[in-house]
């Protein structure tokens, strides 16, 4: 192997687990001999399949698949070791892992430093403020001080709209710019849908969809305050819809109905059927 690919072992419960067999398979489908897709791949077109895998990742936690979160883990690893393989005349894999370790590390100093932590604010203050630091320092002309970046600079660009906005409020809350109240948070949710609802009385659709967004932006925050996220919250949502929708399929076909003929009464009487059916398979 590349001296870039070392193996990589951790101790637990008297096994090793080594890096080489996938390494292996890596090396062989990038070899002389190896796959003309894999060869043809770079770091941007992985983006995509990476992202793809970590919510198959997510999905199989989620449903409490064991084998599933198993198999999903070795795909997303598979692309990480990929992209390191790619970018290998910059940095190795090794790099990787040291460089994650002394990471957690200087976030972590009421662990690693002898730092006093009191409260879970006071903890995730200090991982933002490490954070800060670390992005002021990679920012920074070569021989100048580093420079305070803003609240939101480590916020990536490209994060899930629902989980950014999540982010952005944790971090507005950090700096002290939110509602005192949970009651002002429930106001402000009434005035955007009272806001949208007149949009929607109009043909302004840039305004309905600012207005929309307004109101999204609002319930993130409010979840927040309530120790709910809303991204997590919605997939749920449209998890059991999805649930509850194929329940109604099946009870149609049972009786040998088309789906999409019944009436709305029809349907409307399976959906609460299925909804009966599905809570009472709900953990």
């Amino acid at each position: 192997m590349s001296a870039d690919f070392t193996e990589t072992k951790t101790s637990g419960n008297d096994q090793a687990c080594s890096l080489e067999p996938l390494l292996d398979v890596l090396a062989s489908l990038l070899g002389p001999a190896g796959c003309p897709w894999d060869k043809e791949q770079t770091p941007s077109s992985l983006c995509e399949y990476l992202a793809e895998e970590c919510f198959e990742l997510i999905d199989a936690v989620r449903r409490g698949e064991v084998d599933d979160v198993r198999d999903e883990m070795g795909d997303v690893l598979f692309l990480l070791l990929f992209l390191a393989r790619l970018y290998r005349e910059r940095f190795s894999f090794d790099q990787v892992i040291a460089g994650a370790a002394a990471k957690l590390v200087r976030r972590h100093p009421h662990v690693f430093a002898g730092r006093e932590c009191t409260s879970r604010e006071q903890l995730l203050n200090t991982w933002e403020a490490v954070k800060k630091q670390e992005k002021a320092a990679k920012e920074a002309p070569v021989g100048d001080e580093p420079t305070s970046g803003g609240v939101f600079a480590s916020l990536p660009r490209d994060t899930p709209p629902l989980i950014k906005a999540y982010r952005i409020h944790a971090k507005a809350a950090r700096a002290n710019f939110t509602w005192d109240e949970d009651a002002d948070v429930e106001q402000q949710v009434e005035a955007e849908w009272l806001e949208l609802l007149d949009a929607l009385n109009g043909k302004d659709k840039a305004a309905q969809e600012h207005e929309l967004g307004d109101l999204l932006f609002s319930l993130v925050e409010l979840g927040r305050r309530k120790g709910i996220k809303a991204n997590e919250a919605l997939d749920k949502s449209a998890l059991r819809f999805l649930d509850r929708f194929a329940l109604m399929e099946q009870a149609a076909r049972a009786h040998d109905q088309d789906f999409a003929a019944l009436n709305m009464d029809d349907k409307n009487r399976l959906w609460e059927e299925a909804k009966a059916r599905s809570r009472g398979r709900e953990p």
